[in-house]
């Protein structure tokens, strides 16, 4: 009898011992995390960095080179059309150094010299066409009393008439020395140019508010120097650049939701028009991005209440552009959804265990996939699986 009950003690502890072993030989629960598979709302948006800017600006440049007078003018203050915002006077001369001014002052000498010739040239002129009248006229009393011959008087004819035109020549050289000296003198005069009522006006060529004094200060200008920008700060826009393959996928009119502008609630805008241009823009990486600007119009709603109104040209902001949408739509977490050969695929989990599951996924919003087949509302699938994970192994959810 007690033979037998040592037997079966040592049955009892060897099929423990069996039990243990096989027990530890046997593969554990792979703990994994675990999200669901539910209907709901979806969008997909293209996000970026925008800024606003006066819709309608205008810049006013002077139109001639000069000295500005200092701008009275401030940024906010208002202007009507044709109302003058700035005044240019003609430039200053420079100024003379002592070898300039006195090289001038030699020319200006030599200049007076030639003038004082030219005007006694003008009376030698004056005094041999007097006489060369006189005796024309001489020679035609004598020609009517038969004293001289015919080709007397056309001799004396021709040397009037050429030394009239000996006077006028004259008469041109003496003003060609006046107007000589008179350069000259226009050198030495630190003055010149500065003779008042000569200010060319700028005036604003729209109304609306200063957005900017470019040129504050008094000094001078050269033509086409920006003075001031002008505009409307309550007609904004706003522009953010996208990356030309995202540009591509924003339709015209679609909804734009703009935040992180100040306020706390989100403000409301319209996609205008994508610009058919790109440009190359240098990522923070160092890569060369080819981008294009999207450019949104505000959509002024009571909801927003007056923060289009708080805004002004040159805010920065952040938009997201709604590219696709629905209000009822399968979707699973981001970690769920995998490359399988030339698909898609996700492990559900199934009586405790990952099942490989092949789907057709649709449009991403950067945190939920949307899933056209292969699951249904409540199904559980695993999150970011390892390569520990594969289809009919054991799994639990981490703690």
């Amino acid at each position: 009898m007690k033979r037998r009950r040592k037997w079966v003690v040592r049955a009892v502890v060897a099929a423990v011992a069996v039990a243990a072993v096989v027990a530890a030989m046997m593969p554990r629960p792979i703990p994994v995390d675990v999200g669901q598979a539910a209907r709901g709302p979806m969008r997909v948006t293209a996000d970026g960095l925008g800024q606003t800017r006066v819709r309608d600006r205008f810049v006013v440049a002077t139109p001639v080179s000069g000295h500005l007078d200092r701008i009275a003018l401030r940024a906010g203050d208002r202007v009507q059309p044709g109302q003058v915002i700035a005044v240019v006077r003609p430039p200053t001369p420079m100024p003379l150094d002592a070898r300039t001014r006195s090289e001038a002052t030699a020319r200006l000498a030599a200049a007076k010299a030639v003038a004082a010739e030219a005007r006694s040239a003008v009376e030698a002129a004056r005094v041999a066409a007097a006489q060369a009248r006189r005796e024309q006229a001489r020679i035609e009393v004598l020609f009517q009393g038969a004293t001289v011959a015919e080709r007397d008087v056309e001799a004396a004819r021709t040397e009037a008439d050429v030394r009239a035109k000996a006077v006028q020549q004259a008469e041109a050289a003496a003003a060609a020395a006046r107007r000589q000296v008179e350069a000259v003198a226009a050198v030495l005069d630190d003055t010149h140019g500065n003779a008042a009522g000569t200010e060319v006006p700028v005036a604003s060529p729209a109304g609306g508010t200063i957005l900017r004094v470019v040129q504050e200060s008094e000094g001078p200008v050269a033509a086409g120097m920006p003075l001031v920008e002008i505009g409307d700060p309550a007609s904004l826009e706003v522009i953010v650049d996208l990356p030309t393959p995202l540009a591509v996928q924003v339709n015209p009119r679609a909804a734009v939701e703009i935040t992180r502008w100040g306020g706390a609630t989100p403000l409301a805008g319209r996609v205008r028009h994508v610009e058919p241009a790109g440009f190359t823009k240098i990522s923070a990486l160092g890569v060369e991005e080819q981008r294009v600007l999207v450019v949104i119009d505000p959509v002024r709603d009571p909801e927003s209440g007056e923060g289009w109104d708080r805004l002004g040209d040159g805010f920065r902001v952040e938009t997201a552009i709604t590219l696709w949408q629905s209000d009822d739509v399968l979707t699973v977490p981001e970690g769920a959804v995998f490359r399988h050969g030339d698909g898609w695929a996700t492990f559900a989990v199934r009586d405790g265990r990952a099942a490989r599951v092949a789907v057709e996924a649709g449009h991403r919003d950067g945190r939920r996939v949307e899933i056209r087949s292969g699951l249904a509302a409540g199904d559980p699938v695993v999150l970011f699986p390892g390569d520990r994970v594969e289809d009919g192994v054991r799994v639990q959810t981490a703690p």
